[in-house]
């Protein structure tokens, strides 16, 4: 099926041209190809017509997950009819196994794996075993290792109308390609049984299939809905891909296990001889327990590590990647070449470094080495011809393109380089503000940049309380959001806090910089004088300093003062900044609350006061010669307790709390019972506490 390009726009300034001279180098052979466009040039576009016209499968590299979600979103409105697919790393959060020797330190592997990316992973490979028009927008995850597609491809479970096939044996497929039976709850990766019928939910779709059978053979096959179980489209045929990339059978674990065991034997002699007994006793306890986990459940905790045997591949031989599920015939496409390149040849080298340390300390097998990504020779030599796309195409790119580079320079609006204004530090924040104004009475936007997260998130919050529309984009922003900041119709004002921009981001285009302010330091408030957030610092103005501290907010006010120290009768002073100074705020609190202050009483406790109760050298010299006349009149009261605690007795221990007596100078109100025959409790008598 061919590639249907929809697009409201046509090419224009460069674009046509760039695009006739990448078809003609992918017509003529040429492997490798660089577009040197400028910033807003409309690069996507031209990349847009060039797989329009190779009609080939075609794969997208990107070195960042943000700008990879980007170019998925941009890709997927220029081809809605094909398969435009997403592939990045599917974690969350991922802690890798480490060992640190200078600390004798070992971290276990820790990760959290994200179902929707999980989803849209296994879709992509499915994608390409089905059809032709599928472009794969991926990063770097694109190197590491994947199932093998041949066993993919092979353990796919098919359905066809009118074929004979029993029941049984259908289960038995689904549950060999680790699908698993659930007829309560019905999700992603699972299948239930109801009489005749099989519902299967697809690992990487949305959508579920049901077969209905009569007797042994498949009488309807339908695609419906998994929430409400009714009929989206009929189907002849229905195909269920393995619901993992690492498919293994029973005799596939056994030859591993009896691979590992000859590797450990020969390891451990290896470490003897050495002398590192600790490193072979630490290797063989943790493989056996390995090798027990996976003859008894199929897996095991860093199963990845053994990939080379479930596998069967040689020592030093590659993993299989997402690389290998493409045709032969393929189109890469490296976006940010010059950052994306780099990065792909340093993937291994970091990898290794950290496994290597893992082996020598007996943390792991030798063949944990070659669960790796690829080298970047192994991935030039994969891929057949490749278009390197960058604003600013380093070294490697020209000399691998013999130095012919296909210029994009004049834009499709006609538009140049803005010209750089430098403003001054003082008042840059107001300065921005007011920029922010005009654009907005434009209906147009403008992109803000700062030097780190914290700063864009203050900058947003300070825009936000002056009404503007605004919103903030950092790498801790969920991938899943990330694009719906971003994107080109999102209905903010101001993209606030970006750190690292592509060249040509969308929020950007059709945007004016904010009067050349876009690298400001928000630390600096209106004027210059910080703070941003006014809001949060209730004893300052909008960019006021605080003002001295006039008196203790804390202390009881006395008779016909508050607590800054003034008569209650004077006028409050102006206030500079519109906001009540800290010192005179609590003081109103403690005039409403009747002089106490409300979070020392929250739970019924009495606020420290030097004022009230006894002199603290007082009563500690009366405390002092309680003791003494105790001790001379050989304290019967306490002797008579020691006594009881030694025989064993069920007498208590009298409890500071109990009526009656003083804790810090107040009377408690609360008494609990500690006996061993009671079960009053002392949350029960103190509910205020809870």
């Amino acid at each position: 099926m061919p590639f249907d390009l929809v697009s409201p726009f046509a090419p224009a300034g460069d674009q046509p041209r760039a695009i006739q001279e990448l078809r003609g180098g992918l017509a003529r052979g040429d492997r490798y190809q660089t577009l040197l466009g400028v910033t807003g040039s409309g690069k996507t576009m031209t990349m847009a017509h060039v797989i329009a016209a190779f009609n080939r499968p075609t794969l997208v590299l990107s070195h960042n997950k943000t700008l990879a979600a980007q170019l998925y979103g941009e890709l997927k409105s220029f081809f809605p009819k094909s398969a435009v697919e997403f592939f990045i790393s599917y974690y969350d959060y991922y802690q890798p196994e480490a060992y640190v020797p200078q600390t004798d330190t070992y971290i276990a592997k820790d990760s959290s794996i994200n179902d929707d990316i999980d989803r849209l992973r296994l879709r992509a490979t499915s994608s390409l075993m089905e059809r032709e028009d599928v472009v794969i927008v991926a990063s770097v995850s694109a190197i590491y290792g994947l199932g093998d597609p041949e066993v993919y491809r092979q353990r796919l479970v098919t359905a066809t109308v009118g074929q004979e096939l029993a029941r049984d044996a259908l289960l038995e497929e689904l549950v060999g390609v680790q699908y698993q039976r659930n007829d309560v709850a019905f999700e992603r990766g699972t299948f239930r049984v109801r009489g005749d019928s099989v519902e299967v939910f697809p690992a990487y779709d949305e959508q579920a299939v049901r077969v209905e059978f009569w007797g042994d053979t498949v009488e309807r096959i339908a695609k419906i809905d998994p929430l409400t179980g009714d009929t989206i489209t009929q189907l002849g045929r229905a195909a269920v891909y393995p619901a993992t990339h690492f498919v293994t059978e029973r005799p596939t674990i056994e030859r591993a296990v009896t691979a590992i065991r000859t590797e450990l034997k020969a390891r451990l002699a290896e470490l003897r001889a050495q002398n590192k007994l600790l490193e072979a006793q630490r290797l063989e306890s943790r493989t056996n327990f390995d090798i027990d986990m996976l003859l008894e459940v199929g897996r095991c905790t860093g199963i990845e590590n053994y990939s080379r045997h479930l596998t069967g591949r040689q020592p030093g031989e590659r993993p299989a990647c997402l690389l290998d599920y493409f045709p032969a015939d393929y189109l890469c496409i490296i976006d940010e070449s010059h950052q994306t390149l780099p990065q792909l040849g340093g993937m291994y080298e970091g990898d290794r470094s950290r496994k290597q340390t893992l082996v020598d300390y007996g943390f792991r097998l030798p063949s944990a080495l070659d669960n790796r990504p690829l080298r970047i020779d192994e991935f030039m030599g994969l891929v057949p011809r490749i278009l390197f796309v960058s604003a600013t195409p380093g070294d490697e790119e020209l000399r691998l393109s013999s130095g012919v580079v296909v210029e994009q320079i004049i834009r499709p609006t006609g538009l140049v380089d803005p010209e750089v204004e430098v403003r001054p530090v003082k008042g840059q924040v107001d300065d921005l503000l007011h920029e922010i104004r005009l654009r907005e009475k434009k209906n147009e936007r403008v992109l803000v940049t700062t030097l780190t997260k914290r700063m864009a998130e203050d900058l947003t919050d300070y825009l936000q309380q002056h009404g503007v529309r605004v919103r903030y984009l950092h790498s801790e922003i969920d991938v899943r959001d990330r694009r719906d900041r971003a994107g080109r119709d999102h209905p903010w004002a101001a993209a606030g806090g970006v750190r690292r921009a592509r060249g040509d981001q969308p929020a950007a285009r059709g945007a004016r910089p904010a009067g050349g302010v876009a690298g400001c330091d928000p630390r600096r408030g209106p004027g210059g004088i910080p703070p941003l957030r006014p809001l949060a610092h209730p004893d300052r103005g909008p960019g006021g300093p605080k003002p001295p501290r006039q008196g203790d907010p804390l202390r009881r006010p006395r008779d016909g003062l508050d607590a800054a120290g003034a008569r209650r009768d004077d006028p409050a002073p102006q206030d500079p900044g519109g906001i009540q100074s800290g010192a005179r705020r609590h003081a109103a609190v403690h005039r409403e609350v009747g002089g106490r202050h409300p979070l020392r009483h929250s739970r019924g406790r009495r606020p420290h006061d030097p004022s009230r109760g006894e002199d603290r050298a007082a009563a500690g010299r009366r405390q002092g010669a309680r003791r003494a006349g105790q001790a001379a009149r050989g304290s019967d009261a306490g002797g008579r307790r020691g006594a009881r605690l030694r025989a064993g007795g069920a007498a208590a221990r009298p409890d500071p709390r109990a009526p009656g007596r003083r804790r810090h100078g107040v009377p408690c109100a609360s008494p609990r019972t500690r006996s061993t025959g009671s079960v009053r409790s002392w949350a029960a008598d103190s509910p205020r506490r809870l």
